[in-house]
């Protein structure tokens, strides 16, 4: 595997842990937790999406019948720094909109 590839792995890791641990570890009143679950269903909402489209595209290239087409999918990596980057995005959202 290539190094860029690992140490990309690992920044992306940190950085995932860090977003998740740092919200649910504050204490504070309910206006926070609610900027949180907005958040948190907003990137939910972008992960079914991007798993249905996935999953229609295979079957879409199925059914053509496309030899070229192998059945790998999504890359983990780039899916998790899509769905971070869009929690990430939308926390700052929410927090400016909402005041927090």
């Amino acid at each position: 595997m290539d190094l860029v590839k690992i140490v990309y792995s690992v920044i992306l890791l940190i950085c995932g842990i860090f977003i998740f641990v740092a919200t649910f570890s504050q204490k504070g009143d309910e206006r926070r937790k609610f900027i949180n679950k907005k958040a948190q269903s907003y990137a939910f909402m972008v992960v079914f999406g991007m798993l249905i489209l996935e999953v229609a595209q295979s079957i879409y290239l199925t059914i053509q019948g496309n030899i070229s087409y192998n059945g790998n999918g999504i890359s983990p990596i780039v899916f998790l720094t899509v769905i971070s980057v869009i929690y990430l995005v939308t926390l700052l959202i929410y927090r400016k909109k909402y005041g927090d």
